[in-house]
């Protein structure tokens, strides 16, 4: 339904304009989003192009009304209204998931767009009070989520977290704040939620959510001011780069991670996580001996982090297990089959399986797929075997890749009479049936 405003309200804010959509003589380019940017400032609220019922059927039906998510230019609150339908229905987000991503909206804005947005302040009109209790609060509940995340995958919850941002912590975003700096920590929280919100999108295979969740993230961190925050959601980007094939723009996004402030206001537990999906994104891109480099950085920096470091929430998954598990994807992708196994091996016996469930099948999912390139099938389906165990309860896109990777590759076994396969493919075909996409 469109919008319904008053008169008074549409005083001074382009009536001119506005009779040309209501005649349905649309003018081009981006004037629907400067129409509702120009709204939001006059009525202190945030106002989107699908609330004035100026978004034609077919973007509703194809999903383009995510470009303004996307774009640079397009005011943070604007941009994160603009996600508050899209959990409206399953398909809806299966349509966005599986045809919105953008690779040209992976260049990033200048730096001047940074230094616009670090300077940013903002005057509200908002009645509530925002304190220090109410970012305490946000923080809380992105733990829960988070928790949710690594030991279930990013199937569970998501739903949830997405509506606490788009209508909580929306809500505060849009309050008063008792001073600046109450502003930009309350703006750093929301960009960590929309950042694991991403996440679990990507973690769910649906990229298009993602990559406008990891926009938003980052726009947020960026009024935030906080450069770790919003080098974190670059790291992020990078690797969702990395799985789609975009090398060239990993690369560019990793570098961008670990550029300047983002980097050096980083903790060391960061930087390493920083530093080793860089690597992943050098290795992809074919240059070894840089990626290489990366990773003895990123082990160095893991290496420094210290146990009573102030380090934020967001890098509690980040430890020796992970750090071996990023190292051997690094591995396999250079060809070192040997090592990527010695380093998946690694990872397997160190993490924290009960509390890191998802990862830890997906590291066994990955390592099974390394002993059967090697040619070993019965380590492979031993493997195998231990990681559709972990893999009960677990809602991944991740996993579900995992699951369907084992299929398809001892099909072609089974088929032949070779031993082990056919309880790996059975137990696979159950799992995908139990845990729909």
């Amino acid at each position: 339904m469109a919008l319904e405003m008053d008169a008074p309200e549409l005083a001074g804010v382009g009536r001119s304009h506005v009779s040309h959509w209501v005649a349905g003589t649309q003018p081009s380019g981006r004037a629907p989003t400067v129409l509702a940017e120009a709204l939001s400032r006059q009525l202190g609220r945030t106002i989107t192009v699908d609330d004035l019922g100026l978004t034609s059927d077919r973007q509703k039906a194809t999903g383009l009304l995510a470009a303004s998510s996307l774009d640079w230019g397009v005011d943070t609150l604007t941009a994160l209204a603009d996600l508050r339908r899209d959990d409206v229905n399953l398909q809806r987000r299966q349509v966005l998931g599986a045809a919105a991503f953008s690779v040209a909206a992976l260049a990033l804005p200048e730096e001047a767009w940074w230094q616009r947005m670090g300077a940013r302040t903002r005057a509200s009109n908002g009645s509530l009070s925002v304190g220090p209790a109410d970012v305490e609060a946000v923080r809380e509940m992105i733990s829960m989520f988070s928790r949710m995340d690594q030991r279930r995958g990013g199937i569970h919850a998501r739903s949830a977290a997405h509506r606490y941002l788009t209508s909580d912590v929306e809500m505060y975003l849009h309050g008063t704040f008792r001073s600046d700096q109450m502003r930009r920590d309350l703006f750093s929280a929301a960009s960590e939620l929309a950042y694991l919100i991403g996440w679990m999108a990507f973690d769910s295979a649906e990229h298009g959510q993602a990559q406008r969740f990891f926009s938003v993230a980052v726009k947020l961190a960026a009024e935030a001011d906080d450069p770790a925050m919003a080098g974190h959601v670059l790291r992020a980007m990078a690797h969702q780069a990395v799985d789609l094939g975009h090398h060239r723009q990993a690369v560019e996004l990793s570098t961008a991670s670990i550029t300047g402030d983002r980097y050096t206001q980083a903790t060391p537990r960061e930087r390493a996580l920083l530093g080793v999906v860089q690597a992943r994104a050098l290795a992809s891109d074919g240059q070894p001996a840089e990626a290489a480099k990366a990773l003895l950085q990123a082990s160095n920096d893991l290496r420094s982090a210290e146990p009573g470091d102030l380090e934020p929430s967001r890098v509690f998954f980040f430890g020796e297990a992970s750090l071996a598990h990023e190292t051997a994807c690094t591995l396999r992708d250079l060809g070192d089959h040997e090592g990527a196994i010695e380093a998946f091996d690694h990872s397997v016996k160190t993490r924290k399986a009960v509390t890191f469930t998802s990862t830890h099948a997906v590291t066994l999912g990955y390592l099974g797929e390394v002993y059967l390139r090697r040619g070993d099938v019965d380590q492979a389906c031993a493997t195998w075997s231990q990681s559709l165990t972990a893999m009960d309860g677990v809602r991944s896109g991740r996993t579900r890749q995992v699951a369907t990777n084992m299929r398809s590759l001892l099909v072609p076994l089974q088929r032949r009479n070779v031993r082990a396969t056919s309880d790996i493919i059975t137990r696979a075909d159950a799992y995908l049936r139990q845990s729909p996409a």
